[in-house]
Parts: structure tokens; sequence; C-alpha cells
């Protein structure tokens, strides 16, 4: 007897009107959802921008006695209890993403495994995100959920490529051959670009945003590893900027080409935002614009890296 046949006649009909293939629906989902994703990085960062850290002083509630911020709380209660509600549609479109894939899920177990790891996430974010209130804002805890959050937007990424056939086993299209360096320095440029965000992390716990005025700082020494933050910042512009020459040298068109320009926008919008703000005291406004870049370039690194892996090579 096969699973389907022993679930209840109502279970079952509704799983037959489920799709049985990759439609337009489990596609926007995946949009949502990496949406969703760096959406949260950009909330992440106005909570500890705006000194709003502790706005729900507990957890899980936002106070010993209400679930929810309360009026009194001001400005930062809202900012902070509005972050922690956003996980809640995050895990609903992750949810509704397995719904829509049940049928598929041993055909696309690819497409299923990324939005179940996405699912599994939330409450891994939510216990994380606990421990950074009750830990007073540490910031390695503060940076370690940050840095979860990269990777979710990571895999939200590489949930878009499959969803949508660019790139997995189940390709819409065949890419166009590329040099057998382009691989290699894509791969590069995204282990180099995890390593600049996680230097980041340890930037932005000796700064002077910590999400609250009695919040503790890493004590380390923020113009140095400012300096050593730069160092694969300046290695992924160079990967990059070989990357661009490589499709006008090649003439190479298709998504590799899309993917390259896109990561060379999002590298200069980076680099502009850094130096920007390191030469102007690190002022909020371009703190949390440097943070939605991380996103984007974390997002856009992935991207590049996964095209080339699935390229032909020359």
């Amino acid at each position: 007897m096969s699973t389907a046949s022993r679930l209840p006649k109502s279970v079952q009909r509704f799983t037959a009107k489920l799709p049985t293939e990759v439609n337009r629906t489990i596609q926007r989902l995946s949009v949502l959802s990496l949406i969703g994703q760096t959406v949260l990085v950009v909330t992440g960062g106005a909570v500890r921008l705006t000194a709003s850290g502790l706005g729900c002083p507990t957890w899980p509630r936002c106070t010993d006695n209400s679930l929810v911020n309360t009026p009194e709380m001001g400005i930062h209660g809202f900012i902070e209890f509005g972050n922690r509600m956003l996980t809640f549609a995050l895990a609903a479109v992750a949810a509704l993403m397995l719904v829509y894939l049940w049928n598929l899920r041993k055909e696309r177990r690819d497409l299923f495994m990324l939005a179940l790891g996405l699912l599994a996430s939330i409450p891994a974010q939510a216990i994380i995100g606990g421990i950074t209130v009750l830990s007073n804002l540490n910031p390695w805890v503060v940076g370690l959920h940050f840095l979860v959050s990269m990777a979710l937007v990571v895999f939200a990424t590489l949930l878009v490529n499959r969803a949508f056939g660019r790139t997995g086993r189940f390709m819409k299209q065949v890419l166009p051959a590329l040099p057998s360096v382009a691989r290699p320095v894509m791969l590069a440029v995204a282990v180099f670009s995890a390593i600049a965000v996680m230097l980041g992390v340890v930037v932005t716990g000796a700064g002077p945003h910590a999400g609250d005025a009695d919040a503790p700082r890493n004590d380390l020494d923020w113009d140095l590893f400012s300096h050593i933050h730069a160092v694969p910042a300046y290695l992924i512009t160079a990967g990059t900027l070989l990357a661009v020459y490589l499709v006008v040298r090649h003439k190479i068109g298709g998504p590799f080409r899309t993917a390259s320009f896109l990561l060379l926008a999002v590298t200069l919008f980076q680099a502009v935002i850094g130096f920007t703000q390191y030469y102007n005291g690190i002022p909020a406004l371009l703190v949390g614009a440097h943070m939605l870049g991380a996103a984007l370039l974390m997002s856009a690194s992935t991207n590049a890296a996964d095209i080339a892996k699935y390229s032909p090579a020359t």
C-alpha cells in the first residue's frame, strides 16, 4: 500500500489539487522567500541602529506580562516586536512552499529540502534571537544571528534559481560555455563574500551601534579590523572585474552575463557605502545600507557562482 493511499480521504482530495510540476505559484513563493530574508536583514539592522535591541526586554514574551509590545514601550518596542513578527511571515511562506511542493517532494527533492531548511531555520533564529536579548545583546551572539540570516539569503537564492530552472538538474536551458577560469573565480568571489561578511560582524561588534546604550562591545580594535575587513572586499572586486572582463572579451551572453554585471553593481554599491561610512563617522543610515548591501552581495555572488558551476567550460 502506498503512502498516499494510507492518508485520510480528505487529505488525498486536498493533495490531488496540489501541483505536480513547478508552476508560477511555486516560483513566486521562492522569490517572496528571498525578498523576505533580505527584508529581515534590513529590519534586524533597524532594531540595532535605532537602539531598539532591548525594545522587548525579555523573550519569548515581549515583556514579563505581555506577549506583544505595549504603548508604554514606545517606538523601540514597536520596532523590536515588528522584527520578531516578520519571522512568522517567513515561516508561513516556507510552510506554504512545502505544501505546494508536496506532490513533488521526491521528484524535486532539491526544492523541497531547501524550503524545509528555510522553515527549520525559523525556530533556530528565534532561539538565537532570544539568547541575544537574554545576554543583553552580546555582540558575538548578535553577530551569529546576522550570519544565520546571511546563510538563509544564500539558500533562498539557490531556491529561486532551482525553481526557475536556471541551475541544477532541471535546467530549462543550455548555458553558454565559459572560460575554464570563470568557475573557480566565481567560487572564490562567493567564498570571499562570506569572509567579508564574517569580518564585518567583528567590525560591527567593535563599533558604536550596539543596539542599546548598555550593551557590551567585543573590545577589539575597530579601526584595525575595518582594514582587515577590506582585504576580502578588494579580492571580491578583483574577481568580479575579471568576470566582467571575460564576459566582454568572449562576448558571453545569457544568465552569466547578467549575473556578472549585477554582481559588479552590488560590489561597487558596497564599496561606495563602506568607504563613505568609514570616513564620515559611521552614520547609522549608511550602516543600514551596508547591511542591505551585504545581503545583496551574498545573493549576487551565490547566483554568479551557481550559474558558473552549471555552465560548460571551454
